[in-house]
């Protein structure tokens, strides 16, 4: 950071060597000097403050570079901060700020102040005034960070614009021409969308076509919400540019002649599945996880008695409405991938374990799965426009993240986004212990272990966070820990808001919480201070997730800002991780072993790690061969003069 850095500005040459030692180096630079400025800055009034903000406002509007405005900008946010939140920026904030602005994913761990470093590149990307986005994971915390910085913006003389689900037509239009505007990818998209729609119909003068598309009558006063894409920060990157990044974001266009005809199908193959013997009516392919059924099979769809609705069906399709049932029943497990909820089926994000509102799985498991829990089978409608969030951001002239856990994606982001992932040292040196990991013959003996583990803990004192991978599990160990006599609070993502606030309260003296994955992701546990001595928080990891990051972002819940905590992994050898990394065979050798192992065994863990390592590699190659079949259709597609947002088929 300087000649001779100290403090945190000296410990990111430890931290990190080769191309991302040398961009930190170089991007700390401007440090000293924005820290500099902070005197003669604290003694200006809060009028001259804002005067000092409209003229880097009208420099930046006038056609100077933002990277020369960087200090000055930086400086006034900080001192902003300061006066209005009385929070005032790190060192290694304004070089995490510096990292952003200059087009990286910067890895910033748990507690180190993500929410507060995002307005020093959100301020200076405003200044040019084309508008400054800040995409996060659900609509509660994107009004939850506005709200909270609101106050240091608007000292500087911004305005501060919040998209919210439902939120009307005019209401969208202001937020989005505020100069900081705070939301979810999702509903970003859906307004790109509408106003891609909302531009054909007014070019085309079908505006008829498009209020029935939209099911709300377009208004000949309706207008675009959005500007151009100008720049987008993206909170919790990992999760929205990797794991949500081929989510479809569709407009539906009117359904279909032949709803109830599918839906006659879809209950006939729920009810009959149960008759098909796998290997003997069909084969199933573990590793693409696909059923095919085999010449018995046939047979035994074609001497099972139909509805009447199914004689107007071909028996190629039949087929498949059986294979898509038996897939289903053999793969998607209520309280686990699904809730019903209020007689619909609302998906469970396996890497979130949040409640994924209004998403639907494609190709007929949605309705597979309805039929399957006897709730109205919804049907699947024609496609009027259609984008993926990786589609979206990619459309901004600027893109920049923020995240905990993003090296271990940092080629993929690389190579997908241009984006580097920059890692930033933490303000104070982390101190969390890792326990010795636990491996142990079957699931039973290790969720015993690890209420067992739980209550040793508790008796302590000390609070517990426990991250199971699905809604049953968690329930299941809620019972082994009544059981025990422990109080206890589970969060299965059902409400964000109330999901948030728990997860703030985890660090108090004696509180035990078994969550669903990362269940209030985005909120900060901080320790009550009678905690920190008896050791802080202790992270219980139930087992290894399909991507390691999921597993770091669990464990960087404890040692929070250099808070004392530990955490221990706890592993079984009927894991479902050893059968989606080896495939059956092995898995069921190895779960046959677990079988003559009791109690908690060492050494074996790697081959967990092995596991883990083939599945993020096959997630990795599948989300590239999807990548190049979209980049082709779409240059299919413009060289046949269509737009590839609105003419996609369904």
């Amino acid at each position: 950071m300087s000649t001779i850095p100290t403090g945190p500005s000296r410990r990111f040459q430890a931290l990190t060597a080769g191309p991302v030692r040398r961009r930190l180096a170089q991007w700390s630079g401007c440090v000293p000097a924005i820290v500099a400025r902070g005197p003669a800055l604290q003694k200006l009034s809060d009028y001259d403050l804002r005067k000092e903000s409209l003229s880097l406002r009208y420099r930046a509007r006038s056609g100077e570079p933002l990277d020369k405005l960087l200090v000055e900008a930086f400086a006034l946010v900080r001192e902003s901060g300061r006066r209005t939140l009385n929070m005032q920026h790190f060192e290694v904030q304004l070089l995490g700020g510096a990292a952003a602005h200059h087009g990286s994913i910067i890895e910033m761990q748990t507690g180190e102040g993500k929410t507060l470093t995002a307005t020093l590149p959100m301020y200076l990307a405003a200044l040019a005034g084309k508008g400054a986005h800040l995409s996060t994971v659900n609509d509660y915390l994107a009004k939850r960070d506005a709200d909270w910085m609101r106050p240091l913006y608007e000292a500087l003389g911004m305005t501060v614009g919040v998209i919210q689900d439902k939120m009307p037509q005019p209401e969208k239009g202001k937020a989005y021409a505020s100069d900081v505007t705070y939301g979810t990818a999702n509903q970003m998209g859906f307004d790109f969308l509408r106003d891609r729609l909302l531009k054909r119909s007014i070019e085309e003068g079908a505006r008829d076509l498009f209020g029935e598309m939209l099911g709300s009558g377009a208004q000949a006063s309706e207008k675009p919400v959005q500007r151009d894409l100008h720049f987008m920060l993206v909170d919790e990157a990992d999760s929205i540019l990797i794991d949500e990044a081929r989510t479809p974001l569709i407009i539906s266009a009117a359904p279909g002649e032949d709803e109830e005809v599918a839906a006659e199908a879809y209950r006939w193959a729920a009810e009959q599945q149960a008759r098909f013997e796998e290997n003997e009516h069909y084969d199933y392919d573990h590793k693409d996880k696909r059923v095919d059924l085999k010449l018995a099979g046939r047979r035994l769809v074609r001497e099972t008695p139909k509805v009447g609705a199914l004689d107007k069906l071909p028996l190629s399709t039949i087929y498949e409405y059986i294979e898509r049932a038996i897939k289903v029943a053999r793969e998607m497990q209520l309280d686990r991938h699904y809730v019903v909820r209020d007689g619909e089926i609302v998906i469970v994000d396996e890497f979130t374990g949040r409640l994924a509102e209004g998403r639907k799985w494609r190709a007929g498991i949605h309705q597979a799965i309805e039929a399957k829990e006897g709730v109205e089978v919804t049907f699947e409608t024609n496609q009027a426009a259609r984008i993926t969030i990786q589609d979206l951001f990619l459309r901004y002239h600027r893109l920049a993240g923020m995240t905990g856990t993003a090296s271990s994606s940092a080629r993929e982001l690389s190579k997908i986004y241009q984006v580097w992932v920059t890692p930033i040292p933490t303000n104070r040196p982390p101190i969390r212990k890792k326990l010795p990991t636990l491996v142990f013959g079957d699931a039973q003996q290790k969720w015993e272990a690890i209420a067992d583990d739980v209550a040793q803990v508790h008796a302590t004192g000390r609070p517990v966070l426990v991250g199971t991978r699905s809604i049953d599990k968690s329930e299941h160990l809620s019972k082994l820990l009544e059981d025990r006599g422990i109080e206890h609070t589970v969060l299965n993502a059902r409400h964000v808001a109330r999901e948030a606030e728990l997860v703030a309260q985890a660090g108090q003296l004696g509180r035990v919480m078994v969550a669903t994955n990362m269940a209030g992701r985005g909120t900060d546990i901080k320790l009550a201070p009678d905690v920190k001595e008896l050791g802080g928080l202790h992270v219980v990891c139930s087992e290894l997730h399909e991507s390691q990051r999921i597993d770091r972002q669990l464990i960087g819940r404890c040692g929070r800002q250099g808070d004392p905590g530990t955490y221990r992994q706890f592993l079984a050898m009927d894991d479902e991780i050893l059968l989606m990394g080896f495939g059956p065979k092995r898995a069921t050798r190895l779960e046959e072993a677990g079988k003559a192992h009791q109690g908690p065994g060492a050494g074996s863990e790697a081959l967990f790690y092995a596991a883990q390592h083939k599945v993020e590699r096959r997630h990795f190659r599948d989300r590239k061969i999807m990548l190049y079949q979209d980049k082709e259709r779409q240059k299919m597609q413009r060289q046949m003069s269509q737009d590839p947002f609105l003419d996609t088929a369904g």
